[in-house]
Parts: structure tokens; sequence; C-alpha cells
């Protein structure tokens, strides 16, 4: 009887202890399976490595190189071509008739003009002619009407001839087009019996002074270069395929404002624009084998003397005025450790050909920094790595 008790007591505490081990099994499982299931859910993020060391500066450009000394000239009047004397590629010397106008209608209202002026000359000596009899017979009202009369007809006299002067001019000016100096013709867009369509009739161009190449380059870049007007800088000219480039010292003539460009920044996985005003660099070069047309090219690189930690631009937030960046952040959890979004605000930063750099105090070395997630990051959110 006592056997049979002790065989039910060990079956009884068999059976809680593979109830219990089951209950901590199941627990264990859904504990498991929830955190794994929780994992799954969080946002995908792919990182990146910040480099410490510098920024390389690059100022890049390319153009078509284009004669210092070129004139556009066009006719203001708007009237039609009558003839056109030269073809695009002449050589023409300065003074030289590049194309006629039709200056018929203007020839013809000078005429009528200086009709006009004789009209008021014969109008005037009637007019003197009854001053005088005014002045013989001494009637004074009479001799005030006249005089005032006479004064008229004087200033209305010097207002016609200096309208004739200016149509004379205007006429002697605008009826032909001459070369302004040596030079050669670059285009001709007048047609004759038609007038002038918005394009300069003729341009002419002369290589004497050299030639310019105009590049735009963002304005940040020229002030960390310490780029500056009148110095020198090399520039690269194309030649035929079949020969290599030369290269020919440039200097820099002019900076001028260039309105500004687009710069994409991502902002929590979408794009925004931001305005990078713009500098247009002028530079002259000389050299007897350049033609004008020629394909040209300036690269300036200097590195930077402030270090710090390199990591792609694409890595970089903005949120207003403010910046910032995602590193990951690991902690220690109940099964195991888990990543955190931690966000790390930028103050001052430099940037160069798509890359970053920001103080070297604000990471660490083997810091892991976020380019992207699959869904928009808050600060400590829980993360999952690519």
């Amino acid at each position: 009887m006592e056997l049979t008790k002790e065989q039910a007591d060990r079956k009884r505490k068999k059976l809680i202890f593979t109830v219990f081990m089951l209950l901590m099994g199941g627990l264990l499982f859904f504990t498991f399976f929830s955190n794994t299931l929780q994992s799954v859910t969080l946002p995908k993020v792919r990182t990146v490595q910040a480099v410490a060391g510098g920024l390389t500066y690059k100022l890049e450009g390319s153009g078509i190189l284009q004669p210092a000394k070129q004139a556009e000239l066009a006719n203001p009047a708007g009237w039609k071509v009558r003839e056109v004397l030269v073809k695009k590629g002449e050589a023409v010397k300065k003074g030289q008739k590049l194309v006629l106008y039709d200056s018929a209608a203007a020839e013809r209202e000078l005429e009528d003009e200086l009709a006009e002026l004789k009209k008021q000359r014969i109008a005037l000596q009637n007019v003197q002619d009854q001053f005088i009899q005014a002045t013989v017979s001494g009637d004074e009202s009479d001799l005030r009407t006249t005089g005032r009369e006479l004064e008229t007809r004087k200033l209305d006299l010097s207002v016609q001839e200096r309208k004739i002067a200016g149509l004379r001019e205007q006429l002697n000016r605008v009826r032909e087009l001459l070369a302004p100096f040596d030079g050669v013709i670059k285009e001709v867009n007048a047609v004759e019996g038609l007038a002038s369509a918005g394009l300069p009739d003729v341009v002419v161009s002369s290589g004497s002074a050299g030639y310019l190449l105009e590049i735009a380059v963002d304005g940040p870049l020229i002030g960390r270069l310490g780029t500056r007007a009148g110095q020198n800088i090399e520039v690269e000219v194309a030649q035929a395929a079949d020969q290599p480039a030369y290269r020919l010292e440039g200097t820099i003539e002019v900076m001028a404002d260039a309105g500004s460009r687009s710069y994409g920044s991502p902002e929590n996985g979408a794009g925004t624009l931001e305005a990078v005003p713009q500098k247009l660099l002028r530079i002259h070069v000389a050299d007897p084998g350049l033609k004008g047309g020629e394909q040209a090219s300036v690269k300036l690189e200097q590195a930077s003397s402030d270090k710090g930690w390199v990591l792609p631009s694409e890595a970089v937030h903005r949120d207003g005025e403010k910046r910032f960046i995602f590193k990951v952040e690991e902690q220690l959890g109940a099964l195991g450790n888990v990543f955190v979004a931690r966000k790390v605000p930028i103050e001052t930063s430099a940037v160069s050909e798509g890359e970053t750099m920001i103080p070297a105090d604000l990471l660490y070395e083997g810091d892991l920094i976020i380019l992207e997630s699959s869904e928009p990051l808050q600060d400590g959110n829980q993360i999952r790595l690519q």
C-alpha cells in the first residue's frame, strides 16, 4: 500500500515537472517568436562607416573658347536689309561696309522735313516784313503782336533744324553696318528683303585680344579654394581626335554672381532642394594657335586643411535650417542586443563632390551612420540592420 502511494507521488511530481517544462518552453518560444516578429517589423536601414580625414575640393568646368573681342551688330531702326556684303568666315577691315539697309522711307521723311523747314523760313520772312511795317507805322499794339509772332517763328525754325539734323544723323548711322575693328565674320543673320528678327545681323570677332572661357562654379567652393580674380589657372584645350589636348596658362579675369542652382538633400528618405549660389568665372587665354570655338576645360584640386569625419552627403538630413545625421547605437536587451537610431545634430559642415565632413568630436571610430531607411526615423527608434 505504501509502495503504491509512493509511485503515485512520483508520477504526480513528474507530471508537474513536465507541465512546468512545457509552460517554460512555450513561454520561451512565444517570447522568442514575439521578438523575432517585432524585429521583422522594425525599420530596415542601410549604413556606412564614417572615414576620418579631410575633403578634397575640386573645381571643374568646361566650355567653348570665345574671342575676347567680339561685337554683335544690329540695326536699331529695324529697317529691311537691302544687301548683305559679307559671308561667315570672311576677314574684314575696320570701317568696311557689311550690310546695306533700305533707307527710302527715312530719306522721304527727311525730304518732307526739309520742305517743312523751307515753309517755315518763308513764313518767318513774312512775319519779319510785318514787324518792319509795324515799326514804321509806330503802332505799339501791332508791334508787340508781330514781335511775339516773330520769336515764335524763330523757335519753330530752331526745333525743325534740330529735327532734321537728327534725321540726317540717324540716316547716316543706320543706313549701313560697318565693321568696328579688324576681324572675322563669325555670324551673318541678316537676310536680304527682311527686317532684323531679334538676332544681331552680323557678329564680328577678333582673336587679337585672346579668348575667353566661361564656367559656372558653386560660390562656397570658390571660397574654400581661395580662388580670386587675377589668379592664373591651367586650361586644357581639346584638339582633333587623333591629337592630344594641350595645356595653356589662363588668367581669371572676372568673378561675377550667376544666380543659384538647386541641390538635392535627402530628408527622411525624400529629396528636398537647397539653393546653392553660383559664381561665373571668365578665364582669359592667349595663344597664336587658337582660332576660337575649341572645347576647353579647367580642373583645380586642393585638400582641405581641416580634418573630421567624412561621410556621404546623402546621410545628412535637414529640418528647416538645422542639419543632422542618424548613427546606430547598440543597446543591451533581455534576449540580446538591440539597435537604436540616435539623432546627432550638425552645426558646421563642409561639402565637396557628394561628401560631407563633420567635426571630429561628433562620432567615435567604428560608428555606423544610417544612409537610408525603409521608414521615416525619429530619435530612439529601434531599427534592424540591412
